[in-house]
C-alpha cells in the first residue's frame, strides 16, 4: 500500500468568501455554493486515474497563507469529495497547509477558539519560513492536542533555506510525532506551476538545483528517520510512481530501506497518529471488569458418598484385588517373560528353615528320628 499525501487544489478551484456593500465592517457571510465546475472536476478526476494505478492512500491538500481565519476559512475540500467518483480500494484524504511568514509569527489560528475549523480534516501541515515560525512547529504544534501540526513541510525549492536545521528541533519534532516532508516535484523542475512548491521558492531551472541541495540537508540532519515523500504535483506529466520515487530519494543518501519506509511505513503511522487529534484525552475502549472466581470449600457432610462399593468417589472402578492375608506379586525373569506369582513372605508365617523361631502357628516338621540318614562320603562309606 502506497501513499501520496499531497494532491494540491489548485487556487481556481477554491470557494470565495463574500462580502456586500451592505455588511460592510461586519462579519463577512460565507459563500455556500461551490465553484467546482464540470471541467474542473474532470481534470481533478484525470489526475486521480492517473494515480489509483500505484496509490491506495490519496490525501487532497488545502493551502491556506498567513494563518487560519475562522471568519473567512472555507473548507472547499468538503464540497470536491461528494462530487468525486468513489473507487473502491482507494482511501480519499482531507488535509489542510498552513503556509508561515513574517505576518503570522504571532499566531496563525491554530488556538483552541478555532478548533472547529480544522476538525473536518485529516492532516495538518504547516509550511514555516521563517526561524521563528520553524521553532513554533518543532517544539509547540508537534505536542500531542487537538490541533496537532502532523507534518512539517520546508520551502525546499527556495535559494536558500531561510532557516537553519537544527538537531535539537529536528529531533524533538520527530520525537513528539511529527514528519519532515520532501514533494519530489522539486526535484523535476519542468513546469513553473509544479516546482514552486505552496507558492514558495523559486520556479523554473533554478528550483531544480536548490531542491537537491535542501533535501540533502534535511536527510542529512534527519538521518533518514521521520521523512515522508509526496507528490505535490499539478501537471499530469509529472507524477511518478512509488517504485521511482524510491529510487529517486535514494540519490539524496537514504539507504534503500529508508527509503521504502519514507513511502509506505512512516505514512501509515503517521494517519493512524493523527486520528488521535479527534480523539484527545477520550477513553478508546469500554473497561470491563472481571471478578476472579473463588472456589468455596465443600462441606464434609454435603460429600455425596459413594453407593457402589465396586467403584471410587471419582466414578472409576476399582482394581481387584487378592483375597487373603499375602498379596500377590509377580516376579520377572531376565528374559522379560512373567513367572508364576508368588505370596510374599510375612513374620508371622513359617518356613521349614525357619524352626520355631517364629510367632506363628507350632512347626510341623518331621522329627530327627524320624529323617532319613544321610550318606557318608569319601573312602570310609560303608
Amino acid at each position: 500500500m502506497f501513499y501520496d499525501l499531497n494532491v494540491p487544489v489548485s487556487g481556481n478551484d477554491t470557494l470565495v468568501a463574500s462580502q456586500s456593500k451592505k455588511s460592510k465592517g461586519k462579519q463577512p457571510q460565507q459563500q455556500t455554493s461551490t465553484l467546482f465546475t464540470a471541467a474542473q472536476i474532470a481534470v481533478i478526476e484525470a489526475r486521480i486515474d492517473l494515480l489509483v494505478h500505484r496509490y491506495n492512500v490519496i490525501a487532497f491538500n488545502q493551502t491556506v497563507h498567513k494563518k487560519l481565519d475562522p471568519k473567512t476559512h472555507v473548507n472547499v475540500l468538503n464540497a470536491l469529495l461528494p462530487q468525486l467518483k468513489s473507487r473502491a480500494g482507494v482511501l480519499f484524504l482531507k488535509r489542510l497547509t498552513i503556509v508561515l511568514d513574517e505576518e503570522s509569527e504571532k499566531g496563525f489560528g491554530l488556538t483552541s477558539a478555532n478548533a472547529s475549523a480544522v476538525e473536518p480534516y485529516d492532516l495538518v501541515s504547516l509550511v514555516p519560513t521563517t526561524t521563528a515560525t520553524f521553532s513554533l512547529a518543532c517544539l509547540t504544534h508537534s505536542l500531542p492536542s487537538p490541533l496537532t501540526a502532523h507534518i512539517i513541510s520546508l520551502p525546499l525549492t527556495s535559494p536558500r533555506l531561510p532557516f537553519h536545521l537544527k538537531h535539537t528541533l529536528v529531533r524533538t519534532a520527530i520525537k513528539n510525532g511529527a514528519v519532515f516532508e520532501i514533494n519530489y516535484v522539486g526535484a523535476l523542475g519542468e513546469t513553473s506551476a509544479s516546482s514552486s512548491t505552496f507558492g514558495v521558492g523559486d520556479s523554473g531551472p533554478s528550483a531544480k538545483r536548490n531542491w537537491w541541495a535542501a533535501a540533502r540537508e534535511v536527510v542529512r540532519v534527519t538521518k533518514g528517520k521521520g521523512i515522508i515523500v509526496s507528490g505535490g504535483v499539478l501537471a499530469e506529466s509529472e507524477y511518478r510512481g512509488p517504485k521511482d520515487v524510491q529510487n529517486l530519494i535514494c540519490l539524496l543518501g537514504l539507504a534503500q530501506n529508508l527509503a521504502h519506509d519514507a513511502s509506505v511505513v512512516t505514512p501509515k503511522s503517521l494517519i493512524i497518529r493523527a486520528q488521535t487529534r479527534k480523539t484527545y484525552r477520550a477513553v478508546f475502549s469500554e473497561p470491563k471488569v472481571v471478578f476472579p472466581q473463588v472456589s468455596t470449600p465443600q462441606n464434609p457432610d454435603s460429600t455425596p458418598k459413594n453407593p457402589d462399593p465396586g467403584q471410587s468417589s471419582e466414578g472409576l472402578p476399582l482394581q481387584s484385588t487378592r483375597t487373603g492375608n499375602h498379596p500377590e506379586v509377580v516376579e520377572d525373569n531376565d528374559h522379560g517373560a512373567k513367572k508364576r506369582p508368588r505370596e510374599c513372605d510375612t513374620p508371622n508365617s513359617t518356613t521349614p528353615e525357619s524352626g520355631s523361631r517364629g510367632k506363628g502357628p507350632p512347626n510341623h516338621t518331621p522329627s530327627d528320628a524320624n529323617r532319613p540318614a544321610k550318606k557318608k562320603k569319601g573312602k570310609h562309606a560303608a
